[in-house]
């Protein structure tokens, strides 16, 4: 049963930083992506970055150069470093896993609870 907790939101100042972290309950090379995704209030989600299970990064035009996703297979989580933070990365963020480890597209099916954050 995959179980996808976050953790590092809160509140920070324009310009400032947060490192947020995806803790998965079983083996994230299991998914053959995990991704971060950022609703903004009143918008839809949106996928803001990903990780393939064979390394491959990719981020929406809006956090390239700001934000960076890694994975740290020791402790099974999945991270966004984000730097140069903007009122408009304000909202809700969530970790999603692939519903298997074959490829070659992402195809998320599980979900974390979410961490807010909040810019000002």
């Amino acid at each position: 049963h995959v179980q996808l907790v976050e953790s590092g939101g809160g509140s920070v100042q324009a310009g400032g930083s947060l490192k947020l972290s995806c803790k998965d309950s079983t083996n994230i090379d299991s998914h053959y992506c995990m991704g971060w995704f950022h609703q903004a209030p009143g918008k839809e989600r949106e996928r803001i970055a990903f990780v393939s299970r064979d390394g491959i990064t990719k981020y929406a035009d809006s956090v390239k150069g700001r934000f960076t996703i890694f994975k740290d297979n020791s402790a099974n989580t999945v991270n966004l470093e984000m730097h140069n933070l903007k009122p408009e990365d304000t909202g809700m963020y969530t970790c999603g896993a692939d519903r298997s480890w074959r490829g070659p597209t992402c195809s998320f099916a599980y979900w974390g609870q979410g961490t807010q954050v909040t810019v000002s």
